[in-house]
């Protein structure tokens, strides 16, 4: 019999989405292939195309083992490889096939494509200094602006939450993709979430009402949680 004179307990509970809410978990690809001068990476769609380096696949395999025992019901990336070599392993794991949504691809870096920024940045170029001034892509010469990249990747996530009620989605894009994802859930549009490292996993959860961040940048399986490391040999 309960002692009704006996003062209520009130446990810490756990979070829970609220009904028809889909939670996301944003995967940043792992490490890219380097670029060396003069030799551009092939475009898609007029995007740089790299694949991933030896430290970015061993990165993919570590979040495959990450997500093994999550409760995944879809997996989408974008149309550049690296996104889809990354997811490679976490499908195979899952048995899930992976959707591609071109929407989900990084931001056009305009003259910068084809890995061109990377020098650009390294040499200190001034539409970058204007960029990292003004905190907005558009600054590169032909790169799309904040505002049209969140458009289009913020787009895509609503469709795929409209598309997975109650449900748990792995969504594996690009640094510039997370920043701005999670940019909009504050009412933002700067890079306040820009720096995303390889292989990091976020969690948002999304209703249309409100988008709700739970984890951001969580890479402590792809390494030491403040620098990329070698993979082990």
């Amino acid at each position: 019999m309960t002692d009704s004179s006996a003062p209520r307990s009130f446990p810490q509970t756990f979070f829970q989405p609220e009904p028809g809410a889909c939670q996301i978990l944003l995967v940043r690809h792992g490490q890219s292939a380097p670029y060396v001068e003069g030799q551009p990476f092939p475009l898609v769609d007029g995007q740089g195309d790299p694949p991933l380096s030896p430290l970015g696949e061993w990165q993919a395999e570590q979040v495959g083992i990450r997500l093994a025992d999550e409760p995944i019901d879809a997996m989408y990336c974008s149309t550049l490889q690296r996104t889809a070599q990354t997811a490679a392993p976490a499908a195979a794991r899952l048995g899930l096939d992976v959707t591609v949504d071109a929407d989900l691809r990084e931001i056009n870096l305009g003259i910068g494509e084809g890995g061109m920024f990377r020098q650009m940045v390294a040499d200190g170029h001034p539409a970058v200094l204007a960029m990292r001034e003004k905190q907005d892509w558009g600054e590169v010469p032909g790169a799309e602006t904040n505002a049209i990249f969140a458009g289009r990747t913020v787009g895509a996530i609503k469709r795929i939450a409209a598309a997975h009620p109650d449900q748990l989605v792995g969504v594996f894009c690009h640094g510039g993709v997370v920043g701005a994802l999670l940019g909009h859930a504050v009412g933002r549009q700067d890079f306040t979430f820009n720096g995303a490292r390889n292989g990091s996993i976020s969690h948002i959860v999304v209703t249309p009402d409100q988008w709700i961040i739970r984890v951001f940048n969580d890479g402590g399986h792809a390494g030491p949680l403040t620098a990329d490391v070698d993979p082990p040999t």
